[in-house]
Parts: structure tokens; C-alpha cells; sequence
């Protein structure tokens, strides 16, 4: 999985609403203190608020605020709302793959590295990142040996 310049700024900018909810946050306020530029970033707000994760209120009190309570929100509902579905074949949903000879079993590879990626994305809350609180389970990934390793 390749999380995008757009995904990973939507993720930050949603801890920030969930540290500040149930109050409003500029989008400038919002770029501020994750450091992120300000029009991309009102570009992936806009994109949040269409996907029913955060609301956009204007006035002299707007800002942006999140929908639900950050116990109620999870990493994968913002990344679909950037980003579109999490795992993806040549533009293709993994199920609607379809293979002959050798790689006909391929699509059930492609469907288990999907179930896979929601398994992490699924089960942490904005609450559980914002606080530190990640599941065991998913702290335990990060604890094989070479988890941190690039290849």
C-alpha cells in the first residue's frame, strides 16, 4: 500500500480536529501546526467534508470540525474519503481481477493484501492515534524484527 502526499496530510489535519473536537479549526490553523501547505490542504478538507468526515462552518467562528467524535472516526474512513478505495489493482477493485494459467490465483492474493490493509486502517480511531492508544495487535506488527527494515 502506498500512502499519498494527500492521504498522510488528510490524516494529520484529522488528528488535529480530533484533538481540538468538538471546536472549529481554520484550515490555516490547521496547516500551521502540522506544517502542511495551506491550499493542498483546504483542497483535501474539501474532499473530507464530501466524504461526511468533517463539516466546514463559515464565519467569523468557521473553521473545520469534525462529524463525529474521534472515537467514532478511523484512519481508513479518511483515507477513503482522499484517496478512494485502499487497495487497487490497475485502477480495478482486487475482486474484479480475473487471471488465466499461473496467476489465476492471483485475485485471492490481491483480496487477502486488501483485508489485510483494513485490518490496521479499520481498527484505529482518530482517539486511539491522537492519544497514543494504538491496539495491540496493531503495535505488534511493528514489533517483528524487521518491520522497521526497508526493502
Amino acid at each position: 500500500m502506498q500512502v499519498s502526499a494527500r492521504g498522510d496530510y488528510a490524516v494529520r489535519a484529522a488528528c488535529e480536529l480530533a484533538s481540538a473536537y468538538p471546536t472549529t479549526l481554520s484550515a490555516q490553523a490547521l496547516a500551521d501546526a502540522q506544517a502542511l501547505p495551506r491550499k493542498f490542504l483546504e483542497a483535501i478538507l474539501a474532499d473530507l467534508r464530501r466524504g461526511g468526515v468533517v463539516l466546514a462552518i463559515r464565519g467569523a467562528e468557521g473553521g473545520y470540525c469534525l462529524t463525529r467524535p474521534p472515537a467514532e472516526v478511523t484512519v481508513g474512513m479518511i483515507l477513503r474519503a482522499v484517496d478512494g478505495p485502499l487497495a487497487g489493482v490497475r485502477g480495478h477493485r482486487p475482486e474484479q481481477t480475473a487471471y488465466t494459467g499461473t496467476a489465476e490465483h492471483l485475485p485471492t492474493l490481491w483480496v487477502a493484501v486488501r483485508a489485510a490493509v483494513r485490518g490496521v486502517v479499520d481498527e484505529v480511531s482518530l482517539d486511539q492515534l491522537v492519544r497514543g492508544e494504538i491496539p495491540r495487535s496493531i503495535v505488534a506488527l511493528t514489533e517483528a524484527p524487521d518491520a522497521w527494515q526497508p526493502r
